[in-house]
């Protein structure tokens, strides 16, 4: 992890552009997260556009320094400026395409989405291995956001993850719910009810599949767009609960 910049932003956070290799990403850290009182993390994901998505994830990323957690995000592969993953645009378009026709999207959703997730997860993993290397960050770990199906196997296969807030906004391939049933860390899951780009009944599916003995799914009327603000309160309290054990959030 090589660090490229450093700014002290207003409330006291202290946000660091860096990159792994060749992966932009950005870690807020609260000014007062010392090696003598590491403090909890976040991975924040997004769906891709490091730039383009920035003010959202500031926010997020403020959000997360009031509650006392570090904040991490990584571009996603082929996301913002980084090259382009073979075969995904074309993926995407065909799903477009199939929608329009109310034609079946299995296949195509597994073309879009697998190579992303096969991409991402050993990405964000060894993004996680860097930023719990820093003595100012000592865990435990949050999944906040992001495309779910990468959401799915990184809470599926890393252990340092205590609690996932997820949100059900993409597809998600079929096989990968043999994946969901394995995960049994707390989950809180959004579902925006009216979303014009997500399959409703898919999601709920999805939501039953998963492992978890202790699931929360907040679901809300409008589009993709229209979260609304108490949703990222109540997100917010979910990972006070499971981050900070100790705490007794509002």
């Amino acid at each position: 992890m090589r660090f490229t910049s450093e700014q002290h932003l207003s409330g006291d956070v202290i946000e660091r552009r860096f990159t792994l290799g060749d992966i932009p990403g950005i870690l807020w850290m609260p000014a007062a997260a010392t090696a003598a009182a590491p403090v909890p993390l976040i991975l924040m994901g997004h769906p891709g556009g490091l730039n383009g998505m920035y003010p959202r994830l500031e926010a997020r990323a403020r959000s997360a320094a009031d509650q006392g957690f570090a904040a991490v995000t990584i571009e996603l592969p082929g996301g913002g400026e980084r090259p382009p993953l073979a075969a995904a645009e074309q993926a995407r378009a065909d799903l477009h395409r199939a929608l329009a026709a109310g034609e079946p999207v299995d296949e195509v959703v597994d073309r879009l989405v697998l190579p992303l997730v096969e991409a991402a997860v050993p990405e964000w993993q060894r993004t996680l291995d860097a930023v719990l290397s820093l003595p100012e960050v000592g865990g435990p770990v949050g999944l906040s956001g992001g495309v779910i199906g990468i959401g799915i196997r990184l809470a599926a296969v890393e252990p340092r993850i205590a609690a996932a807030g997820l949100f059900a906004g993409s597809y998600v391939p079929r096989s990968m719910f043999e994946e969901a049933r394995r995960i049994t860390i707390p989950l809180h899951v959004l579902l925006q009810w009216d979303d014009e780009g997500n399959d409703r009944q898919l999601a709920l599916d999805l939501f039953d599949a998963f492992g978890s003995a202790e699931k929360t799914l907040q679901a809300n009327m409008g589009g993709h767009r229209g979260v609304p603000a108490h949703a990222g309160e109540d997100a917010a309290r979910f990972f006070a609960r499971h981050l900070r054990p100790s705490s007794t959030p509002e």
